[in-house]
């Protein structure tokens, strides 16, 4: 399925790992794994068969979730190169939430195909990114989102 080699959500503190779309730690998620790909995110997902909205095709809400997640984990990825680090290294990752989220449904996602989430950054303020991301199922693009990706708060922490 992932052919992400280093995931930021690989290297996010247990604390934060439980994600429904992107946690590892959590066992009936999706685990979205988010890398780079040059200046570019990318995140690949194979929807399992009871992802379907009607015989064939993708339920939205996966898709959705699949921006949501790409999203934050774009941001992530784009604050820690700014602050000199990658995924691989041992430099804990900053955290994102989602300010808002924008799908826009373009074609039926076909069932069986791979998914890939492709995320373009822009930085909107130090503690704010906007990410577009273009979800394509083989060459296809079946959906565009936006996400405005907020560092996460102190008060978000345990």
């Amino acid at each position: 399925m992932s052919k992400v080699t280093h995931a930021i959500q690989d290297v996010y503190p247990d604390d934060f790992s439980h994600c429904y779309g992107c946690g590892r730690l959590n066992e009936g998620g999706h685990h979205f794994r988010t890398g780079w790909d040059r200046e570019q995110t990318v995140t690949y997902y194979d929807p399992n068969p009871e992802q379907t909205a009607v015989p064939g095709f993708v339920y939205g809400g996966l898709l959705a979730s699949l921006i949501d997640c790409h999203g934050t984990g774009s941001a992530s990825l784009a604050l820690h190169r700014k602050n000199g680090h990658e995924p691989e290294g041992d430099v804990e990752p900053p955290r994102f939430v989602t300010g808002s989220l924008e799908v826009k449904f373009l074609k039926p996602t076909p069932q069986h195909t791979t998914l890939k989430a492709v995320g373009t950054i822009e930085e909107i303020h130090p503690k704010k990114f906007k990410v577009h991301t273009d979800v394509y199922a083989g060459d296809d693009i079946v959906v565009k989102g936006e996400v405005i990706a907020v560092l996460m708060p102190n008060t978000f922490k345990a």
